[in-house]
């Protein structure tokens, strides 16, 4: 088959994230399989308009975030269209509108998660506001009109989509995947000495870091000698609003903020810490979650889209209300019950091993039937 994948950023491309490793991942798989596969994607200051990765064709149109889904949109309509067997469009945000042409080919529609409440806490009025109640919702209601299928990586995102014409019927839920093995012994997990609670992540507005940091704050008044670690980059005004706020904090001596980490750190704060903490508006699912799970780490989150899906409340973790007051309850709860925590280390760590890319590639040939 010759293959088609659309999105916006590359697993190379600087802000690649949890998306880009999917995609990269079941795209190698997709070609160490036989089949031809293109990404078209989005350039960067440094890549190459064409570039050839894991037996991957990267074609990258255009640079600019906003401009880049209609030159991207203009390039598949008057150089690639009807060339492809199967196409998939990744919609972040801004779609391609690939599904309404071209329709000689398979075509599907992948969404980790409708953007949604993120326009509001991303974006600058008025844009927020015209992105939240005019321009997502009129086209995903114009793809869910084209009824071709959906892929999805979560029951939420399912019932997102299913109130913009995407019926159940034609929705697949596929795994997601983690890179991390999971640890071979927990008894062997070297915690730190201190209770740990972890935040892992750029500090972005839709991902609520300030909210960790409070509920942090609140937790402490119960357990003493609890310590925060927070690992992600911090540009922007948001990550100097919250960096600003820890200087103020009168618990900052017990606030480490590391800035960007190598893979080798984030593994090992993983399994040091005891607990990692998720705030963020929403999400597809969260690899994070189950990252940490697989070395031994429960997570504590909010109620969220994705969140309630990557975590089993009170089996491999605790769903909180996504408020600061409720966050800190889950951790003292989570922390003050050692039989309790242990079992949802034990839980979230042998679920971990079912959530692999081979599963995710395994369903995704079956939703697209090959």
């Amino acid at each position: 088959m010759n293959i088609l994948w659309i999105t916006w950023k590359d697993h190379l491309h600087p802000g690649a994230g949890g998306a880009e490793v999917v995609s990269r991942e079941l795209t190698r798989r997709l070609a160490a399989d036989g089949h031809e596969v293109t990404l078209l994607t989005c350039g960067y200051p440094g890549a190459g308009k064409r570039d050839q990765h894991g037996g991957v064709t990267i074609i990258r149109i255009g640079s600019n975030r906003y401009l880049h889904p209609l030159q991207a949109s203009l390039y598949y309509l008057l150089r690639l269209r009807n060339k492809f067997d199967i196409v998939i469009e990744e919609v972040n945000a801004a779609p391609y509108f690939s599904v309404l042409f071209g329709k000689k080919a398979k075509r599907f529609l992948f969404y980790h998660h409708l953007e949604r409440e993120v326009w509001l806490t991303e974006a600058k009025p008025p844009l927020s506001y015209l992105g939240y109640y005019v321009l997502e919702p009129i086209a995903t209601r114009l793809l869910g009109a084209a009824k071709v299928p959906l892929i999805t990586v979560s029951e939420s995102t399912k019932q997102d989509m299913g109130r913009y014409g995407f019926s159940p019927e034609r929705t697949h839920i596929i795994s997601e995947g983690i890179e991390l093995e999971p640890v071979g012994d927990l008894n062997k997990v070297a915690k730190y000495d201190r209770p740990t609670l972890l935040s892992l992540g750029a500090m972005r507005a839709m991902k609520r870091t300030l909210d960790q940091v409070q509920a942090f704050e609140r937790a402490k008044e119960h357990i003493p000698d609890l310590q925060l670690k927070i690992a992600g980059s911090a540009s922007g005004p948001y990550g100097e609003k919250v960096l600003a706020y820890i200087a103020r904090s009168p618990y900052k001596d017990d606030i480490e903020y590391l800035g960007r980490i190598s893979q080798e750190q984030k593994l090992d704060l993983m399994r040091r810490s005891h607990a990692v903490s998720l705030t963020s508006v929403k999400e597809g699912w969260c690899l994070v979650v189950t990252e940490a799970a697989s070395q031994g780490t429960p997570a504590v989150a909010y109620n969220v889209p994705g969140l309630r899906d990557s975590i089993k409340h009170e089996e491999s973790g605790i769903i909180t209300d996504p408020n600061p007051d409720a966050l800190a309850a889950g951790i003292v709860s989570l922390f003050q019950d050692q039989k309790r925590y242990k079992h949802m280390r034990h839980a979230g760590w042998e679920w971990s091993k079912h959530i692999t890319f081979d599963q995710s590639y395994r369903d995704l040939r079956g939703a697209l039937e090959i």
